[in-house]
């Protein structure tokens, strides 16, 4: 029988994550990079990688951000994943995160650094756990949260998804 998503939120301690859906950090690297040796979107000095684990339940969604770093999805348990990705020339990827590489799905997706994206679990599924990874580390002070006026006036093709995954 699958565990229940309150099950895992429990057993990995997992709390609210102000995009939706529940997380826990897991990992921060002792390592450090200086800020001199970064992109200028970055606004200090970071961890060289940091992860953790992130639940999505069937009626939640992470509304569309975008962070300084690329960022990689790595699927773990429960029922599929869409990462919708948005790059910058408004190019639109939908990563499907999975198990089943027979329906298209894959273990692991990766966003660029710059890109606007946001999550839902695929239509009919409870939930998903996966985790993220990201390098150089990720930082609130890196995170911008999308205004939903702002990104239909810059990617008009994709209102429908940007109404869907915007607060």
């Amino acid at each position: 029988m699958k565990p229940s998503a309150g099950y895992w939120i429990n057993k990995l301690q997992l709390t609210r994550h102000i995009e939706g859906g529940s997380y826990i950090r897991t990992y921060c690297s002792p390592l450090t990079i200086p800020r001199e040796q970064l992109p200028p979107t970055h606004k200090g000095p970071r961890p060289v990688s940091t992860a953790i684990y992130f639940l999505l339940e069937k009626e939640q969604f992470s509304a569309m951000h975008r962070i300084a770093s690329d960022e990689i999805w790595h699927f773990y348990y429960g029922d599929p994943l869409i990462v919708y990705e948005i790059d910058p020339s408004g190019h639109l990827t939908e990563h499907l995160l999975g198990n089943n590489p027979e329906a298209g799905e894959c273990f692991q997706c990766i966003v660029k650094a710059g890109s606007w994206f946001g999550s839902k679990t695929k239509e009919g599924s409870d939930y998903s756990l996966v985790g993220c990874t990201v390098s150089p580390g990720f930082d609130f002070d890196d995170f911008e949260m999308g205004v939903r006026e702002t990104l239909l006036k810059l990617y008009p093709q994709h209102a429908g998804l940007i109404n869907s995954l915007t607060r």
